[in-house]
């Protein structure tokens, strides 16, 4: 029997086409388009003048610098995670592989309550690193511990297939030709790991940067000090300051892309190169 492979018709291209454009407006064109004309009601002026306000400058420092660290800090962290998970086999190691998930399925208020819990001066860890002069809980460090929290699982499920993949025999013949193990590491695994390992670090970048729920507990709130873009916007919200709040989130946008546009580059970068 002679299967005969027939192409999609033009009426189904048009309207799985048309579906996807539709939703995709639905959900993203029209709402950041509703962002941007809101945010356009203060004029060039009022939008410089919301950008350069001081306590919305420190907020976007904090927002941003911590979930670059966090983000580095998962790069690092992700990678060993998959790298136990897949080349080794211990006991516990489906209860670890499930674990990893946990931050994805808990309530963002549920972890930030808890890692408040145990980093503050008088909780579980917070306690003996007090009498030492060590401050975690309402800091930046305790704002970089709950993104790298929330963000690890990303670098885990996107390096962890690729690993799981990788042909066993492009190591032997590396260890057949005389390379080391850091050889064939650096030169062999690394490699085919890159475009992963950026791809994971960018989405819990992603993540960090917008993060409210586990954040909004550890960090204190402290205008200047602490506070995150994100809790700005709510606030300016509840203040019923409507354009300012969309002019910070437009602020929030740009930036996120520009940043996520860069990374994407250089992933697709790497993978022509090894393609």
């Amino acid at each position: 029997m002679k299967l005969i492979f027939r192409p999609y018709s033009k009426t189904s291209f048009g309207l799985s086409l048309g579906l996807t454009v539709f939703y995709l407006s639905l959900l993203v064109i029209i709402p950041l388009s509703a962002l941007f004309f809101k945010s356009a009601t203060l004029g060039v002026s009022g939008l410089w003048e919301v950008f350069s306000e001081e306590r919305i400058k420190q907020a976007l420092y904090l927002s941003f610098g911590a979930g670059g660290v966090a983000a580095i800090i998962n790069l690092f962290v992700g990678f060993l995670f998959a790298w136990v998970l897949v080349r080794y086999d211990f006991p516990g190691k489906k209860i670890l592989d499930s674990l990893v998930d946990l931050p994805f399925t808990l309530p963002t208020a549920v972890a930030g309550i808890a890692l408040t819990t145990i980093y503050a001066p008088n909780g579980f860890i917070g306690k003996y690193l007090t009498p030492y002069g060590i401050k975690i809980a309402y800091t930046p460090i305790g704002i970089v511990i709950a993104l790298v929290f929330i963000g690890f699982p990303f670098v885990v499920r996107t390096v962890q297939p690729i690993l799981e993949d990788l042909p066993k025999e492009l190591e032997e013949s590396a260890y057949c030709l005389g390379a080391s193990r850091f050889q064939t590491f650096t030169k062999v695994i690394l490699p085919e790991l890159i475009p992963s390992l950026l791809a994971g670090t960018s989405m819990a970048f992603a993540r960090g940067i917008g993060e409210y729920g586990s954040v909004v507990f550890i960090s204190g709130n402290l205008p200047g000090k602490t506070e995150i873009l994100p809790l700005l916007i709510v606030t300016k919200l509840e203040q019923y300051e409507y354009a300012k709040a969309t002019g910070i989130a437009v602020l929030m946008l740009v930036l996120s892309f520009t940043i996520m546009f860069g990374i994407n580059y250089l992933q697709n970068r790497a993978s022509r190169r090894l393609g």
